[in-house]
């Protein structure tokens, strides 16, 4: 395929090529829709160029910022089918130029100090002997002075346990993010930017959580306590979930999850687009579920409840029905 005719595809066809995105997003196809769908591919070269620049999108997303590239994604099921057609058609019309150039832009998680990329873990041990893990797609700006040590959650997820500084004057240690900060007092606690709001829990020692509103009261979380908290406030404490940092062992524990909270969560270790048809999203899992294997935890699903998995390109999987999956 040319790559002349890659880059003067009829925005006809692009159009057509977000309307299957959409479909393959928002429902489940037939065989017979299946079928109409291989033939519209097949239909030229330019139709093959349109499709292919779909799937490199999908790929963008996997490698953008997770709220710039799931925000995209998520659209096509909250908007109508027209506003997502045009959303889709214009970012296809864009091209690979489009997303490289997100990547080039200077997105504070693209230019921390240490960040993990999707699927990835990180763990090292700070100037100061603290022990930090970064969970996928995770970044963080380290900031130490003489005065205090501060890291900074650009993005993710990270589990810290705090050292005995040796500098001659006590530095505190804090924790940044967009709506407020942790004071941690000796401890071993795990923060999760969440967008919106971020969530702490404590294992060891205590910390102090401050929103960033100075008119917002702190909250102290001792050992086995857990919050989330916005720039206004911090909910009341509540018990943690000892099994919330299994990802730093390479595991997710699951608990009488929802189907479509675990789907969401593995989702998050995986380049493309995982989604959970919303016929099965009910249905209740526990289980340990590995992270360095995205797909064979989904086999571990496969094998455990009446689900089977579609894959319509390796970037692109949906949890259905079993009774929905036909070969």
């Amino acid at each position: 395929m040319s790559a002349a005719i890659d880059r003067a595809i009829d925005p006809a066809i692009l159009n057509e090529a977000a309307g299957w995105l959409v479909r393959f997003q928002s429902e489940v196809l037939s065989a017979s829709d299946r079928e109409a769908f291989d033939r519209w591919r097949g239909r030229s070269a330019a139709h093959e160029a349109a499709w292919r620049r779909a799937e490199e999108m999908l790929r963008g997303f996997g490698q953008v910022p997770p709220a710039v590239g799931g925000q995209a994604l998520r659209r096509a099921d909250r908007a109508g089918r027209r506003q997502a057609l045009l959303g889709l058609a214009g970012l296809l019309a864009l091209g690979p130029a489009a997303w490289l150039g997100w990547r080039e832009l200077p997105w504070l998680e693209w230019r921390a100090d240490l960040r993990t990329a999707t699927g990835e873990q990180r763990r090292m041990e700070l100037a100061d002997g603290t022990r930090l893990v970064l969970n996928t797609s995770s970044a963080v700006d380290i900031d130490y002075t003489p005065q205090q040590r501060v890291l900074w959650l650009r993005s993710g997820e990270i589990l810290l346990t705090t050292g005995n500084d040796s500098a001659p004057a006590h530095r505190p240690f804090i924790v940044r993010t967009t709506q407020g900060s942790l004071r941690a007092l000796g401890t071993r606690f795990l923060v999760r930017d969440e967008g919106g709001r971020v969530r702490v829990a404590v294992f060891d020692g205590a910390v102090e959580v401050r929103p960033a509103e100075a008119s917002a009261a702190t909250v102290v979380l001792q050992a086995g306590q857990q919050t989330v908290f916005t720039s206004r406030e911090a909910a009341p404490p509540a018990p943690a979930d000892a099994s919330s940092a299994s990802w730093a062992d390479g595991m997710l524990a699951a608990r009488n999850w929802r189907l479509a909270d675990l789907v969401d969560e593995l989702g998050r270790y995986r380049r493309g687009v995982l989604r959970c048809d919303p016929a099965v999203a009910g249905l209740r899992v526990s289980g340990a579920f590995p992270l360095n294997d995205i797909d064979a935890s989904l086999r571990l699903l496969e094998k455990t409840l009446p689900v089977r998995v579609r894959r319509v390109t390796p970037l692109w999987a949906t949890v259905l029905p079993a009774a929905a999956v036909t070969n």
